[in-house]
C-alpha cells in the first residue's frame, strides 16, 4: 500500500497521478504501432482501402481510452485537484497542440465513418473534408508524438518492467480490453458493405 498521503478534500493521492500517468503511456504506445499501421495503408489506399478501414475502427476503442485518460488529467488540473497541480501541466507547446490534435483527430474519424457509412450519398465534400483534417491532424498528432515520446517511451518501459505496483494489473486490463473491443468492431465492420467506392478501380 502506498504511504504518500491522501488528498481528504478530493480523495486522490499523488499516487493516482502517477497511475494516470502509466495509463496513458501506455494507451499512447499503443496507438503509435496502430497508426504506424494506418499509416502504411495511406501510402497505398487504392489497393489497402479494406485495411485501412479494418486498422481505422480498430484504433477507435483505444483512442477512446487514450482521449478519456488525458482529458482526465486535464479536468483534475484545471478544478484544482492539488496532486494533479502539484505534477504540473505539459510543456507550453504541447498544452497549446493537444486540443487541436483531440479536435482534428476527432474530426479524421468523424468524416471517415461518415464515408463508411454512406459513401458519396452526401456529395464528394466529405472526402474533402476528411483529407483536409487529415492535412492539419498529421503535423499536428507529429508534434504531439515527437514532444512526448522520451517520455512515454519511460513510463510505458516502466510499468511493462513492474509488477508490483498498484493498479498494474488494472491499467494492462484497460489498454488490453480497449484493443480486444478493437478487434471486435473491426470484425463487425465487415458485416457491413460500405458504399464508398470512391478509392476503387477506374
Amino acid at each position: 500500500m502506498s504511504s504518500r498521503p491522501i488528498d481528504r478534500e478530493r480523495g486522490e493521492s499523488p499516487a493516482s497521478v502517477d497511475a494516470n500517468e502509466r495509463l496513458t503511456a501506455l494507451t499512447g504506445a499503443l496507438l503509435f504501432v496502430l497508426l504506424a499501421g494506418l499509416g502504411v495503408t495511406i501510402l497505398g489506399i487504392r489497393a489497402l482501402l479494406p485495411e485501412h478501414l479494418l486498422i481505422g475502427f480498430l484504433i477507435i476503442p483505444p483512442l477512446a481510452l487514450k482521449i478519456a485518460s488525458t482529458g482526465y488529467r486535464f479536468v483534475r488540473y484545471y478544478t484544482g485537484n492539488p496532486s494533479y497541480r502539484e505534477a504540473g501541466p505539459p510543456a507550453p507547446l504541447m498544452r497549446l497542440v493537444a486540443p487541436l490534435v483531440v479536435l482534428s483527430t476527432v474530426v479524421v474519424f468523424a468524416t471517415g465513418l461518415e464515408l463508411w457509412f454512406f459513401g458519396l450519398r452526401f456529395g464528394s465534400v466529405w472526402i474533402e473534408a476528411h483529407k483536409l483534417s487529415f492535412i492539419a491532424w498529421l503535423p499536428l498528432t507529429g508534434i504531439h508524438v515527437l514532444g512526448h515520446l522520451n517520455r512515454t517511451g519511460q513510463v510505458a518501459a516502466a510499468e511493462l518492467s513492474s509488477s508490483r505496483l498498484a493498479g498494474a494489473m488494472t491499467r494492462r486490463s484497460l489498454v488490453v480490453g480497449a484493443l480486444v473491443a478493437g478487434i471486435v468492431l473491426a470484425a463487425a465492420s465487415l458485416t457491413y458493405a460500405s458504399p464508398f467506392i470512391f478509392f476503387g478501380d477506374g
